[in-house]
């Protein structure tokens, strides 16, 4: 009998490049509040953008070119890497126009600042997710209506904010303590009471390509397509969906072009159309053709990271959370400021990337934790951000405070106020 199940791929890619802070020593406390190393930015955007994001984003067009609506793809950018595009590398953001306006690439909402605000904060959150989906319309005419969270974190909670803001599908891992005995390789429903769908990460065969490409003691190397069509084929054939989910840096940057990662994704969708039965699909495209295989609750928060699919790459251990609460307890009183200088510095404090360089899992997940980062130790990490966040204060408490905060209402994509239900 014939399988009449489709049999889909999604790809998908994460682009972001934080506001790195500099080095900010005790004695520029209350002297110097310039924190944020506009050379090492400029440097290493235009770093990636010639290793990285010029040459993929060449290759993805040629290949939409050459398939048509046979290949398609998707992307969440960032707020700050979109300003940063703006600021050092406008070709780059002139070729994910391009991209964009082939019609087969999908755009994904996330926190402005990929920021960990979702686990301190609704009325931030959806701030934040706010002005991205205002950024993407300005920069690209594009309204997205399908949300990734920043690492795909994702809980129970997270998915019922997505979506009351009108969001109808959300990213995130297929983590193993999750999942248990089931696929991530089909689409779930998050709740009983959330019609949210949920798409979600094979990380074995999308860690084949983004983590395991270039190592020559990994089994699978070396990874050719055709070898990767055979895994595909592997797959049973009632299950949906492969989710490859993976940083775009992959591409040129955490494999080097000599790697031969750039004629692997060129070479990929000819080896899938040839062999494997599959297609790809855009997340709104999976959840409109595919009809979700069974509700998933996730009680607690899952992420992509490291080995444990955890939170604890970014808050795994005393001085990660002592920044995160210190820089959260400012929250009400930056609300209660109208200096557009210090909103704009408590956004950009809040990226993740500050919080990751304080990890101290190096002997657990390797030279994943020290992808530009500039700093020596985890320790000096933690002295730079809480030097910046003490001056920070210091301007905080030199504000006068507004009789009523100018911050609007957060309100989704239906525009119902949301702070009813907080």
């Amino acid at each position: 009998m014939k399988n009449n199940t489709p049999r889909v791929i999604c790809f998908y890619f994460q682009v972001h490049q934080p506001f790195r802070i500099r080095p900010y020593r005790f004695f520029d406390i209350g002297r110097n509040s310039d924190y944020f190393d506009e050379t090492k930015n400029e440097g290493i955007m235009r770093k990636v953008a010639e290793k990285c994001y010029l040459p993929a984003n060449r290759t993805l067009l040629n290949l939409i070119r050459k398939h048509g609506d046979d290949f398609k793809v998707s992307f969440s950018i960032s707020g700050t890497a979109l300003e940063q595009f703006q600021r050092y590398a406008p070709d780059v953001l002139e070729s994910f126009a391009e991209l964009v306006q082939t019609g087969r690439v999908e755009l994904l909402a996330e926190t402005y600042a990929h920021s960990l605000s979702a686990l301190k904060s609704r009325a931030e959150f959806e701030r934040q997710i706010r002005m991205h989906d205002r950024r993407m319309k300005a920069l690209f005419g594009y309204t997205p209506r399908v949300f990734r969270n920043t690492e795909l974190i994702y809980a129970d909670k997270i998915g019922r904010w997505i979506s009351d803001m009108g969001y109808k599908a959300v990213l995130t891992e297929g983590a193993d303590h999750i999942l248990g005995w089931r696929s991530p390789n089909y689409l779930y429903k998050a709740s009983a009471d959330n019609e949210l769908n949920m798409l979600l990460k094979n990380y074995h065969l999308s860690d084949d390509i983004a983590f395991r490409f270039s190592q020559r003691d990994w089994a699978g190397w070396p990874l050719t397509t055709d070898k990767f069509v055979t895994w595909l084929q592997a797959i049973p054939a009632e299950e949906q969906i492969v989710n490859l989910f993976m940083d775009y840096e992959t591409f040129g940057e955490h494999q080097w072009h000599s790697t031969g990662i750039f004629q692997f994704l060129e070479h990929l969708p000819d080896a899938v159309f040839g062999n494997s039965g599959f297609r790809f699909v855009t997340p709104s495209e999976a959840i409109s053709e595919l009809t979700p295989a069974a509700e998933l609750s996730m009680p607690y928060a899952v992420s992509w990271a490291d080995e444990e699919r955890d939170l604890s790459a970014w808050l795994g251990n005393p001085i990660q959370d002592d920044a995160f609460n210190s820089l959260y307890k400012l929250e009400q009183r930056v609300n209660a400021c109208n200096d557009p200088v210090l909103h704009r510095d408590w956004l950009l404090l809040q990226t993740s990337d500050h919080f990751y360089y304080m990890c101290t899992k190096y002997f657990a997940d390797g030279d994943v934790h020290k992808y530009f980062n500039p700093y020596e130790s985890p320790y000096e990490a933690f002295i730079n951000f809480m030097n910046v966040l003490s001056d920070f204060e210091l301007r905080l408490d030199a504000m006068p405070v507004m009789e009523k905060a100018a911050i609007p209402a957060p309100t989704g994509l239906n525009g119902k106020n949301q702070l009813a239900a907080i």
